[in-house]
């Protein structure tokens, strides 16, 4: 999984931030997490192709996570995109993309679903399976939990040929299918492939002050993106609008064993202050990161 950050603002834009945007590219489709205003625009400086995208995942309905999705997907069917999408959003997702297409007279040219989603509910999309918890903002917000499809064992060659089994298609069967028969003899492949390794994990929160939810999305997950929208100075702030600190992100990074935190959703009021930021978050979690607009992180292989 590939991660491209294409809003990492919090309220507005900046001319160093655009509001939230992010994109998640897997092997073989594109999903979109949050699109404020102008999230489209800043996909123009990316190789992202929006007719690939087939989810839209929204964690709340504040302004500045979703002002840029009826243009996204207007934009997607201009470019003769067909193949169906579907936007998964809390409750009056539904009911406010509708009214906006309505009364803007907007088309599609391709199938568009809205499934509104609850806390606790989960998901297949694309191979990979997502939980979605409710946080704790001053708004519905959710984050998601993200589980990667396991990656299959490699084929333990030396077994096999002590079967006497030559290379050739067996050896896909082999990986591939439960048993195998050679020689009119039924064998169970899992002897002769090597354990699956767990698919990796991204947790992904909304706007959030920190709660228990957001530890049960977090735990174990090897990349958390988790919004430090202040500085641990301003913690009243923090509270008054609903949202963490840096030291609050870091903090569940480490309750949590993370294996990376990268912090997004950053306020303005930091702009020219980027260093003193920065340093705030990787000395209290090393293994973090500052997100920036088109900043790209991988997760796996």
């Amino acid at each position: 999984m590939k991660l491209q950050f294409l809003g990492t603002g919090s309220g507005m834009p900046s001319k160093q931030r655009n509001v939230s945007g992010l994109a998640l590219d897997l092997p073989k489709a594109t999903w979109l997490i949050d699109c404020g205003e102008g999230t489209q625009h800043q996909m123009l400086y990316t190789k992202i192709k929006p007719r690939k995208v087939t989810a839209v995942w929204v964690t709340h309905l504040h302004g500045d996570h979703v002002f840029g999705l009826p243009g996204f997907l207007s934009t997607r069917s201009a470019l003769d995109g067909t193949d169906a999408l579907t936007v998964y959003g809390p409750k009056g997702m539904k009911k406010w993309l509708e009214g906006t297409f309505r009364v803007t007279g907007s088309h599609l040219g391709y199938e568009l679903s809205v499934i509104e989603y609850s806390d606790g509910d989960t998901f297949e999309q694309d191979g990979h399976h997502v939980t979605v918890r409710k946080l704790e903002h001053r708004f519905p917000s959710y984050g998601f939990r993200i589980n990667g499809p396991e990656k299959r064992g490699t084929l333990r060659v030396d077994k096999v040929r002590e079967l006497g089994i030559p290379s050739g298609p067996i050896y896909k069967t082999i990986k591939e299918e439960e048993r195998f028969e050679f020689e009119g003899k039924w064998y169970d492949s899992k002897e002769y492939v090597t354990e699956p390794t767990p698919g990796k994990v991204v947790a992904i929160l909304g706007d959030t002050t920190p709660c228990d939810q957001a530890q049960l999305l977090a735990q174990g997950a090897d990349l958390l993106v988790h919004e430090a929208t202040f500085m641990e100075n301003e913690r009243s702030l923090a509270r008054k609008y609903g949202h963490s600190t840096t030291r609050e992100a870091t903090s569940l990074a480490k309750a949590c064993s993370v294996g990376k935190l990268i912090v997004t959703h950053i306020s303005a009021r930091y702009v020219g202050r980027e260093e003193e930021f920065e340093r705030e978050v990787v000395s209290d979690f090393p293994s973090s990161l500052v997100a920036t607009d088109f900043l790209e992180y991988t997760v796996g292989d």
